[in-house]
């Protein structure tokens, strides 16, 4: 396979998650305003409520300074250029784990750039204890930071011995 196909599969893989998570929010965000409330479904394990995340993953360091959540702004693009310089330099399951790590954090950037604050959705909880609340993007990245360490774990040491 050529160079410039294994590149456009690259970015069509990118463009269906970022579309995936886009769709998911939108959907979110429209019921949401339908409802004119946050919570949009409950059930006893999963509850959807639209939640505005200033801050980074998870909503961790949730910041009312501009000018620092600019800085983290663009330190997270300069991030997704790096995933793109990775993604084009690896291959095989590592290629792959990338795609999803940078399709993730475009969608989410795009929320940063657009709404100055990301819209998660999905809260999962059991016996009163709630996970961070967290949107189809954040699957992405954190399934793709699970294959890049399964890859340094277990492939890597493979392939060395």
């Amino acid at each position: 396979m050529s160079l410039k196909n294994k590149f456009n599969i690259s970015l069509f893989s990118i463009i269906i998650i970022f579309l995936v998570d886009r769709i998911s929010k939108f959907y979110i965000i429209t019921l949401s305003k339908k409802n004119f409330d946050q919570e949009i479904f409950q059930s006893e394990y999963l509850n959807l409520v639209l939640i505005w995340n200033d801050g980074i993953a998870f909503g961790l360091l949730s910041l009312q300074e501009s000018s620092l959540y600019n800085l983290i702004t663009l330190l997270i693009g300069f991030i997704i250029l790096v995933l793109i310089y990775l993604i084009y330099k690896s291959q095989n399951f590592k290629k792959f784990s990338y795609i999803l790590v940078t399709g993730g954090a475009l969608g989410n950037i795009f929320d940063r750039i657009v709404y100055k604050s990301v819209p998660d959705f999905i809260d999962f909880h059991f016996n009163g204890f709630h996970w961070f609340i967290f949107n189809i993007a954040d699957i992405f990245i954190t399934i793709g930071v699970i294959c890049l360490i399964y890859d340094e774990i277990f492939i890597e040491k493979k392939e060395n011995v």
